[in-house]
């Protein structure tokens, strides 16, 4: 009976009419019948849209009070991990999974996050051996949105970022509150739950420039040589992502009912690391993309909860978390660094708000999300020494039912870039291998897929 109702209604049903001298369409709004059965997928069988994200948090772990016992589901929280029992059943483990240098350096607090997220080792500080997988994600996720992809961090500092395109062209994250509202939901944010449309005339101004240049772009490409024209195909193709933005803001959104409004934030917090400021900008910050994501604003995003070499303070210590690492003894009866523990259960509590605030909005018949994956990683295992072997990381999320949650998997000393490779093959992306050299790999990790 839906499929024969949706013979004559569909979310592509519009209501048309023109506005302060623009087309307006208005699309009908997510109405049950526009669901199949289970709620589980658009009636039309386009399913629900699945989104990446990652998070990061600096100064990995102590293992003694961080890696579970037990193998597999139900895994045991130990202290440092323990905040996360809300949220455990949403959540993978993975620890024992190495970052191979090679012949390249030991960079601190560099080598293990480039590796996780480039697959390559790098040779100086400098170095960005490939894009991060949040781009390559991105560029086959993402362009349909406002944003092909989205960077917040809460230390800050807006050169706490984990992505980049190249090595001029980094990804700088969000560290303001204000500025991030600003640019979600700011005027140029189009409600796709609004009863009206109104064209921003500015954008039909930038559109009408823009088709010209790409005219004299295709025209120009015609009379150069084999290089130029390479250039010229990459100018044009950069263009046109722009040209589909313009497109995007000039079209009326369809509904979503996800979506719900937002409200501003009365003032950024104090610039400060101090803990409980870095969990309060965090809080701010993941509330924030959460809804961009419900709004389907992008489907990428990345969050930092802290610098590689974080610099988190805690009232009345001395000593910032990096540092900490470095010189705080190891407790001989606790047999490890208490102080600096506690810095990393800190870091342990901002990702299970991260993980439960996408609980909370619900998407067709279950959350935002089961239809996301949510991959979490750090710069070392144990800081102390800088190492990049036994390198704990997270996922968070079923990818639309593709992902197993709940498991702890012990990697068995393989590379890292296992799950780098598992998540970028389930979004689709054409990879026989991912990384270079030890850390190529052409295995997924099968324990948690479907």
């Amino acid at each position: 009976m839906k499929r024969s109702r949706l013979e004559s209604l569909s979310r592509r049903r519009v209501l048309r009419g023109m506005l302060e001298g623009g087309v307006v369409t208005v699309g009908l709004p997510l109405l049950d019948c526009f669901l199949n059965e289970n709620g589980t997928a658009l009636a039309s069988g386009a399913a629900l849209p699945v989104r990446f994200g990652t998070w990061f948090w600096g100064l990995g772990m102590n293992r003694k009070v961080f890696v579970p016992k037990t193998i597999g589901p139900n895994y045991d929280l130990p202290p440092e991990i323990a905040a996360l029992a809300a949220v455990r059943q949403h959540i993978n483990l993975f620890t024992n999974f190495d970052a191979e240098r090679d012949s390249a350096p030991l960079l601190c607090h560099y080598t293990g996050w480039i590796i996780s997220r480039t697959g390559s080792a790098p040779m100086r500080n400098e170095d960005k051996p490939a894009q991060t997988l949040d781009v390559m994600v991105s560029n086959k996720i993402s362009r349909t949105t406002r944003y092909q992809l989205l960077n917040a961090t809460s230390d800050g500092d807006q050169r706490t970022t984990f992505s980049y395109e190249n090595a001029t062209s980094v990804n700088d994250a969000e560290p303001s509150p204000l500025n991030f509202y600003k640019t979600l939901f700011g005027p140029g944010y189009q409600d796709p739950n609004a009863s009206s449309f109104t064209p921003n005339p500015r954008i039909m101004a930038r559109k009408s420039v823009l088709s010209g240049v790409l005219d004299q772009t295709h025209e120009i490409s015609q009379t150069v040589g084999a290089a130029d024209r390479v250039r010229l195909d990459q100018y044009y193709t950069q263009l046109r992502d722009l040209e589909r933005q313009f497109d995007l803001q000039l079209t009326k959104p369809q509904p979503i009912a996800s979506c719900q409004a937002v409200a501003e934030p009365k003032k950024d917090p104090p610039i400060s690391t101090e803990s409980t400021i870095v969990a309060l900008r965090h809080k701010m910050m993941t509330d924030l993309m959460v809804m961009a994501v419900a709004c389907d604003q992008t489907r990428v995003f990345n969050m930092a909860y802290s610098a590689a070499f974080a610099s988190t303070i805690k009232a009345g210590y001395e000593k910032p978390h990096h540092t900490d690492t470095h010189e705080e003894p190891i407790d001989e009866t606790l047999g490890y660094q208490p102080t600096t523990s506690w810095f990393l259960r800190r870091s342990m509590e901002s990702w299970a708000y991260f993980v439960e605030a996408f609980t909370k909005v619900k998407e067709g018949s279950g959350t935002l999300l089961d239809n996301c994956l949510i991959l979490a990683t750090t710069d070392s295992s144990w800081a102390r020494v800088h190492s990049v072997t036994d390198l704990p990381m997270f996922t968070a999320g079923t990818a639309g039912g593709r992902v197993k949650t709940g498991i702890h998997v012990d990697g068995g000393k393989s590379p890292v870039t296992r799950l780098g490779y598992t998540a970028m093959k389930l979004f689709g992306l054409d990879l026989d291998s991912w990384g270079t050299q030890s850390n190529k790999t052409d295995k997924a990790i099968s324990e948690i897929l479907v």
